[in-house]
């Protein structure tokens, strides 16, 4: 098998891993003070409810490209607006501040759902 095409069949996976790991550390700030240690690791737990979801999704994207795929752009998509608003309305950011986070958070899982496809209809053409 030709080295770039590997790669390119690699490459969703490891960027969907990478991004998971990053939404994964917003889970940090459920350690406050005040709170006990009990109390503490519930709402770490909490936090990491949409990582937990992430990866069920990269696992089924794992076996299914097509599926994963479509369900990769899908969450890119709808949460954009949701991210977009709660950063301009709640947080008070500047629209290019929103822009920028948008582009840390829901992108890689926009580019990871098209990976996922590209690289299904690429094993369909027996070029994976």
């Amino acid at each position: 098998m030709n080295t770039f095409l590997k790669i390119f069949q690699w490459l969703p996976r490891i960027i969907c891993i990478l991004a998971i790991l990053f939404v994964s550390i917003f889970a940090a700030d459920a350690f406050e003070a005040g709170n006990t240690a009990k109390q503490q690791l519930a709402q770490f737990f909490i936090h990491l409810i949409p990582s937990f979801l992430l990866l069920v999704f990269l696992l089924l994207a794992w076996r299914r490209e097509l599926i994963g795929g479509i369900i990769f752009i899908a969450i890119g998509i709808v949460m954009t607006p949701v991210i977009f608003s709660h950063n301009y309305t709640i947080n008070h950011f500047s629209v290019a501040q929103c822009i920028r986070i948008l582009l840390m958070i829901t992108f890689p899982f926009i580019v990871t759902g098209i990976l996922f496809i590209v690289s299904y209809f690429m094993k369909q053409r027996r070029l994976l």
